[in-house]
């Protein structure tokens, strides 16, 4: 009963919003991943996108003035990866919040020198694990399947992996496993998968993704997180056993 009130209440916002298929398709069209979802997989995402825009609400960073277009590609892109896991995997947080361009993060910040800076560098993202999910929407137009040094990206994507790998244990490299998922296989395809291409960085080899990955367990599945959903042909015949994995936890294949 509860649910089915919810339901209606949140309709009725959506229809305050005014909020249309015309004005989803327009958003979304300059994004090339749509066109994998067609049919009733795209009605449900559409469903789930203005559901999203009723849930969360959505903030100015520094003064940019964002539009609803704007903030309908960014739900869309966000819940791409949960389609299949559906909008409660999103609960424990609450706001996006939008700049124009890179943002400044107050707070002290180690170089690799060892030097402490005031602040630290330009970012395009950030995930809080008690909090919003910060983007930079020049970095949302950067999207593609070569958009970062030739390598997938999608900064929308990338955050909300972060949320999801929140979930269980904070910010690791692994999110909640569900049941017919081993956590064990989870370990050590993963590692596998991390010391390879560690090994191909420092003989120069070529990788498959952004090397931003290799900064930590957490960005490494953020980063192999938006080359799934970007370019997930290539890694499926780069990275098949992490593709594999991937596919079991977000319940598509997209290759």
């Amino acid at each position: 009963m509860f649910k089915r009130l919810h339901h209606w209440l949140e309709n009725k916002r959506i229809k305050k919003m005014g909020l249309t298929e015309e004005q989803w398709e327009s958003a979304i069209a300059d994004w090339p991943v749509m066109q994998r979802f067609q049919g009733a997989e795209r009605d449900a995402l559409r469903d789930m996108t203005f559901r999203l825009m009723v849930r969360k609400s959505f903030a100015s960073g520094d003064h940019f003035q964002f539009t609803q277009v704007m903030c309908l590609k960014i739900a869309t892109m966000a819940c791409v990866p949960i389609l299949h896991l559906g909008l409660d995997w999103y609960d424990h947080w609450y706001s996006i919040i939008l700049y124009e361009g890179d943002f400044i993060a107050n707070r002290p910040y180690r170089t690799d020198d060892g030097v402490v800076h005031a602040q630290g560098p330009g970012l395009s993202g950030e995930a809080w694990l008690r909090g919003p999910v910060i983007l930079s929407w020049a970095s949302v137009c950067q999207t593609g399947a070569h958009a970062r040094h030739t390598k997938a990206s999608n900064v929308v994507i990338h955050e909300l992996a972060h949320k999801l790998d929140m979930l269980r244990d904070g910010a690791n490299g692994a999110p909640p496993m569900h049941p017919d998922m081993r956590p064990g296989e989870w370990h050590d395809i993963f590692t596998a998968a991390w010391d390879r291409l560690q090994r191909d960085q420092h003989r120069h080899h070529p990788l498959p993704l952004d090397d931003y990955a290799l900064t930590n367990p957490a960005e490494f599945f953020a980063v192999c997180s938006e080359t799934f959903f970007e370019d997930a042909h290539k890694m499926k015949q780069q990275m098949p056993e992490v593709y594999r994995l991937l596919c079991q936890f977000y319940r598509q294949q997209p290759a």
